[in-house]
């Protein structure tokens, strides 16, 4: 996967991320940031890359800071291919409700004998 690939994904996750904080459906931010749903669902699977217009107007609407949908923790990321899978893991987790996430927790714990 090269770096504009993985921006996507990784700005398209924290879009729905932060949506599903709110608890907003996708038509909510849609009609909130003066988007179609339809192009907030591309963003958010990674398929279709936001403006810098759209991705302050999403924040607005979010009411958080445009750079929180660029990066989470990105100075604590690791560099390398380790870097890359855990952004693979975060883009992955952020697609999960509530209850898949929970399940997930747990079979990490599991996993890692924690």
């Amino acid at each position: 996967m090269d770096d504009a690939s993985e921006l996507l994904i990784l700005f398209g996750a924290n879009v729905r991320h932060q949506r599903r904080a709110k608890g907003w459906p996708q038509d909510r931010l849609a009609a909130a940031a003066n988007v179609s749903s339809q192009t907030v669902g591309m963003i958010e699977r990674g398929l279709a890359a936001a403006s810098f217009e759209t991705a302050a107007r999403i924040a607005r609407a979010l009411d958080i800071p445009s750079a929180a949908l660029f990066a989470v923790g990105a100075g604590d990321m690791p560099k390398g291919d380790r870097g890359k899978l855990l952004h693979r893991i975060n883009a992955t987790l952020s697609r999960m409700n509530e209850g898949q996430l929970a399940k997930a927790a747990k079979m990490l714990e599991v996993f890692a004998g924690s």
